[in-house]
């Protein structure tokens, strides 16, 4: 395979790519997202790159284009099948507690209403055998409502068909030859688990996407042909590795969490390459910040995420994302005080100091007057940002509040930093670990302005910034192999588990992910197959996963002190309760070449020095202390800096406070060691 490569990652606000040539050079890039035409944004920053498609081998995408559907209710007019008598399992859903103690909170708009839902006669039992067989001509009668009902869009989910997919397959069939212009999802194609409800909920939000996404698969993989591209074309995962754009179009929810997979898996590979096996990381884009983790080398995986409380069956990254980035819009609330975000000025107008028409205020205005942003460096190498136009946009809100412009400025830049905090301390602290045991890799176009603010009010002691900061969720993605997960559920006691059963299970599931792979071009050699299985106490409602390694004798032998041993690094517990398996799971994946860093020569002789020296505001916002402006691309291994000082390059910004040190690594990753601050 030729090591000709593009990623491309389509942000809010900001699309980010990464060119990898034949001779290992790397190319970062940033381009303004064109939401009205993400295709055409695609094809501008792989222009940006100068990356001929024709001489391109392989070619891997991130995309929020289904999350943003579904964020703003724009996808298709969907309708359900389910079994007669359970046509409101997904209207009911869950009990959940959410929003109990908030008198604000409301529940979020539905994808469907009750008449959007039809029930056709039949019924399977819990073992898949037939209760009621599968009725024809009330499927038909139910097709032809959907047809005429004008949707666009149809999943069907079916009692126990994870056992016995048969009527779910019956019902596509039918309403492929009663209403062939609708799009079908099943639910057994998606997931193979017991729990109706959220067998039910995957199957829908996967019908309401598949129409926008479908059609802009079909859409860019024209482009890229009709540009010479005859390579490997893969979409993100939500559960971090690729899939062909193929699978990608046939089963879109697992694109839903796709955004900032690529960062999470570049940051896996990252750790590893540089020896830091366990990091905290925080991917702060134009629109949001997404912060996950990276332990002994591994990102942390989460089986069953949700979208605003729908659930998602499927296996997805750890990954906690709130509305904090470089366009995120300061505000007063109704008692006065000041709030920045959730809701973001995005590529179009973008902030007020981009000079595009935005007139409202944004962390990247209050940034550029606090000093760290400037305008001698232009933000992805042409955006010169204009200072009168960022204080005209906060002067107002500065008003408003009853404090100066600088104080208001450096109030944006504090709360965004604490809203960081946040979210961090909920995939650290909340769930039991101390973030002091991390270091803390930022990224994103302005994680590097907040993040030794963050790591420094949490104890930690180190912040590492990647090469192409701005881009590293696009270099992430040329890490990403193919990866497929197959899970059936078989719930019975522990102690009632035999090893032939468990072999004969994972045998099936081995068979169909080896003909997936090798339908996309993976041959046995470039397959690898990992096992898992969750267990359970008896009653409980959440399991924990064990993994089973290949070539183990008896693989059941020790699985109960295994359970015990992680159920108490969980949950802080054991229990003398029986345990029991509920879901058997195998991970398939298809191997990539991996690409490599290239290392980053030495200084000849003398120290790195600064093109610039910029007036910044000190962290008590009382004074404004000079620092040295350094261009990134011009720093060598081993080159250290002191600050305050600020490193540039064009796909993002690093601020580091009097009292830090950084020392350039060996790949061009900055490596910042805090100091002590008197705040």
């Amino acid at each position: 395979m030729r090591a000709n490569r593009l990623a491309v990652d389509v942000g809010g606000t900001f699309t980010d790519v990464v060119h990898l040539d034949d001779g290992g050079e790397i190319r970062f890039e940033k381009v303004p997202t064109t939401p009205e035409n993400p295709t055409l944004g695609v094809v501008d920053s792989i222009a940006r790159v100068g990356a001929a498609l024709a001489g391109t081998s392989l070619f891997t995408h991130g995309t929020t284009l289904a999350l943003n559907a579904l964020l703003t209710r724009s996808g298709a007019r969907t309708a359900v099948v389910a079994t007669a008598g359970f046509r409101d399992v997904y209207l009911l859903g869950r009990t959940s507690r959410e929003g109990n103690y908030d008198i604000l909170y409301r529940t979020p708009p539905r994808l469907v209403e009750r008449c959007d839902t039809f029930d056709v006669t039949e019924r399977l039992m819990y073992d898949g055998s037939v209760h009621t067989g599968f009725d024809e001509a009330d499927a038909r009668r139910i097709a032809a409502r959907i047809r005429d009902g004008g949707y666009e869009s149809v999943a069907v989910a079916f009692l126990h068909s994870y056992v016995n997919p048969a009527h779910e397959e019956s019902m596509r069939e039918v309403l492929a030859e009663v209403a062939p212009g609708v799009e079908v999802s099943i639910s057994s194609d998606l997931s193979r688990e017991y729990r109706e409800y959220e067998r039910t909920s995957t199957a829908v939000l996967d019908a309401y996407i598949k129409p926008i996404v479908r059609t802009y698969l079909y859409e860019l993989g024209r482009e890229l042909a009709a540009g010479g591209f005859e390579g490997r074309f893969l979409m993100m995962r939500s559960g971090g590795g690729a899939m062909t754009a193929s699978s990608a179009r046939e089963s879109p929810v697992n694109l839903i969490l796709s955004g900032p997979a690529g960062g999470v898996i570049g940051a896996a590979g990252f750790a590893r390459m540089i020896g830091e096996p366990n990091l905290v990381t925080i991917d702060m884009g134009g629109t949001s910040l997404d912060a996950s983790l990276i332990v002994d080398g591994q990102p942390v995986m989460h089986q069953g995420a949700e979208f605003e409380s729908l659930p998602i069956n499927i296996s997805s990254l750890y990954i906690h994302t709130i509305g904090a980035g470089g366009g995120s819009i300061a505000w007063t609330d109704e008692a006065g005080g000041l709030q920045v975000g959730p809701h973001s000025a995005g590529a179009d107008p973008g902030p007020a100091s981009y000079g595009s028409g935005g007139s409202e205020a944004t962390f990247t205005d209050a940034a550029l007057v606090v000093g760290y942003l400037g305008q001698e460096a232009p933000l992805g190498g042409t955006l010169t940002l204009d200072k009168d136009l960022a204080l005209g946009a906060l002067e107002p809100l500065a008003e408003r509040v009853g404090i100066t412009v600088e104080e208001l400025a450096l109030g944006v830049v504090r709360i965004s930093a604490v809203k960081v905090m946040g979210a961090v301390r909920s995939i650290t602290i909340e769930l039991g670990r101390d973030p002091k045991d991390f270091a803390l890799l930022a990224f994103g176009g302005a994680g590097g302005i907040v993040a030794v603010d963050v790591a420094r009010e949490l104890g930690m002691g180190t912040v590492i910034i990647p090469p192409g900061q701005g881009a590293f969720s696009a270099l992430g993605m040329l890490m990403a192999d193919v990866q497929h997960d197959f899970a059936q559920t078989a719930v019975m006691p522990l102690e009632s588990l035999e090893a032939g059963q468990l072999e004969a299970s994972y045998a099936e599931m081995s068979a169909r992910a080896g003909d997936v792979l090798r339908s996309e071009g993976f041959p046995v050699e470039r397959q690898v197959l990992a096992r898992s299985i969750d267990l359970r106490y008896t009653g409980q409602q959440h399991p924990v996963s064990i993994p089973l390694p290949a070539g183990t004798a008896n693989p059941i032998a020790d699985l109960g002190e295994r359970f015990a041993e992680l159920h108490h690094r969980h949950y802080g517990h054991t229990m003398t309760d029986p345990v029991e398996v509920t879901t058997l799971r195998l991970s398939a994946t298809g191997t990539v070449d991996q690409p490599g860093l290239p290392a980053l020569p030495r200084r000849a002789a003398g120290l790195p020095e600064p093109f610039a020296t910029r007036s910044v505001l000190d962290a008590g916002g009382a004074y404004r202390v000079p620092a040295g402006v350094y261009r990134r691309e011009d720093l060598r291994r081993d080159d250290e800096i002191a600050g305050p000082a600020v490193i540039v390059e064009h796909t993002g910004t690093t601020v580091i406070h009097p009292g830090d040190h950084l020392v350039v690594g060996e790949h061009g990753e900055l490596v910042i060691a805090l100091g002590v601050t008197d705040d």
